[in-house]
Order: structure tokens, then C-alpha cells, then sequence
């Protein structure tokens, strides 16, 4: 008699352990907030930039590095992340102005880092305002103004760069992926912040 009752109970926990491994568990994430995926390219279309941004296995100060070497003497202006599409993968896109004036769009993937375009911009597309030798003179590098921009933001990764003219410099406008959102911080020529 012990021997059946230990029998069946052994049946009875091994049953309920089969039942409990076939149970499928999801967990979902709010409405407003997508689960997120391993990287920014397989972040799906319903996140927003600031959402897929922080998935991205390369920060924008890596991609600015990767763009600013493919020439000599290059120096970053704008950066901006974007989702990945039909043709492109998530990544940076980067242009870069050179000392003799050309103006090189990079396009530097979120998830490996690599350079995988590049194409060549008439500057005066972008800027009509500021020159090249506005760029050279500034005393703050767009890759320092992003680290001062994460800084004031209290953390958060940075994901798009542009620049304006301040006066007769430069000023970078920073905007910060945060867990709760996005801040744009203002980097003027001399690298001190203020919140936009």
C-alpha cells in the first residue's frame, strides 16, 4: 500500500510538473512603452527614436569617431540615429565637413559600428549661415559637446547632434534618450549647458 501512495504521488508531481513546463508566460510591456528587442535594428517600427536609441550596441561618440577617421582633419557637425528600414539597418548618420570644404555624409551602423556609406553633400544644402572655418575654430568638438549634454541630462544616451551659429560661433543642440523620454540640451561654443 505505501509503495502505490508513493507511486501515485510521484505520478500526481511529475504530471504537474509536465503541465507547469507547457504553460506558456508573456510578459508584455506598457502601451506606451514597446519591449524592447536585442538591438536597435530589430527595434520595431512602433518605438520611437529615443525608445531604439539605447539598444544600439555603438554610442554616437563611437560613430562620430569611425566618421571623423575615414579622412584626415574631419570634424562631425550633425548626427542623427534612425530606425532601420527596407534598405538601411538602424545607424548614425553623420556628416562630416573636411578643411578643403567638402561636406561628406557617413552612414555608420547602430548594432556593429561599421561604416557601410558614404556620400558626398554640396555644404551649402545644410548651412547657409556657417562655414567651415566656423567649424575648425570651435573650441568644443561636437564629440566633447555630446558627453557634456549626457552629463547635464543626468545620464541618458545621446542620439542626435545638430548644430547652429551662435553669434560668431558654433552651438550644438544635444537631444538625450531618457528611460522616461527625451531631453534636447543646448552646448554653447565655450561647452557650458542649459537645458532647452
Amino acid at each position: 500500500m505505501f509503495t502505490r501512495l508513493t507511486t501515485a504521488a510521484a505520478l500526481v508531481a511529475l504530471s504537474a510538473g509536465f503541465a507547469s513546463a507547457q504553460t506558456n508566460t508573456t510578459t508584455t510591456a506598457p502601451a506606451d512603452k514597446p519591449a524592447a528587442s536585442g538591438t536597435a535594428t530589430a527595434a520595431g517600427k512602433d518605438m520611437k527614436e529615443w525608445q531604439a536609441a539605447p539598444l544600439a550596441k555603438t554610442s554616437l561618440a563611437q560613430a562620430i569617431s569611425t566618421a571623423e577617421g575615414k579622412e584626415a582633419g574631419g570634424r562631425a557637425i550633425d548626427a542623427d540615429f534612425e530606425l532601420a528600414d527596407g534598405k538601411n539597418p538602424a545607424h548614425y548618420s553623420i556628416k562630416v565637413v573636411y578643411p578643403d570644404g567638402k561636406l561628406v555624409e557617413h552612414g555608420i551602423n547602430a548594432d556593429t559600428g561599421e561604416l557601410y556609406k558614404s556620400e558626398n553633400q554640396p555644404i551649402e544644402r545644410y548651412f547657409t549661415r556657417l562655414k567651415v572655418a566656423d567649424f575648425n575654430n570651435a573650441k568644443v568638438s561636437l564629440k566633447d559637446a555630446l558627453t557634456i549634454a549626457e552629463q547635464k541630462a543626468g545620464g541618458g544616451k545621446a542620439y542626435e547632434a545638430e548644430v547652429e551659429r551662435e553669434g560668431n560661433a558654433v552651438e550644438y543642440e544635444i537631444s538625450v534618450a531618457l528611460p522616461d523620454g527625451s531631453k534636447e540640451i543646448k552646448v554653447g561654443p565655450d561647452g557650458v549647458a542649459k537645458a532647452d
